[in-house]
């Protein structure tokens, strides 16, 4: 009904988080090109939470749950309807948020330790070269 509503305002929230962000990073001018900026990595948690939404939404709107017109959805009209919806936007769409985030945290610990990997790598290759 109305589950796709939660990633929705979590996606939101992390592009004005990552906004604010990448202002502090051109502020701090870090020019480490060795690891990836934390902007880029909410930009990937961006893309994933605002793809899922988006179909997510079609799905809903192919389903007629979502109309053109106000209310938008559908189940706000009858308030028995309104009660299941917002039982399944707290699980379902909780649910979601929660699996894309922890799937995105997965990726940047992934990517962290590859980064610090390279940079043992790179000093080690420094210091026998000299």
């Amino acid at each position: 009904m109305a589950c796709f509503l939660v990633p929705t305002a979590e996606a939101i929230v992390t592009t004005v988080v990552k906004k604010a962000v990448e202002k502090k990073e051109i502020k701090e001018n870090k020019k480490d090109d060795s690891t990836v900026k934390f902007s880029e990595k909410l930009g990937w948690l961006n893309g994933m939470l605002w793809g899922g939404s988006g179909l997510l939404a079609f799905e809903h709107l192919w389903h007629g749950e979502i109309t053109p017109f106000f209310p938008f959805l559908t189940a706000v009209s009858d308030p028995s309807e309104t009660a299941e919806m917002l039982h399944e936007m707290a699980t379902s769409g909780t649910a979601m948020a929660v699996v894309v985030t922890l799937a995105w945290a997965g990726v940047v610990l992934a990517t962290n330790k590859i980064s610090v990997k390279k940079l043992e790598e790179n000093r080690i290759k420094g210091e026998t070269s000299e």
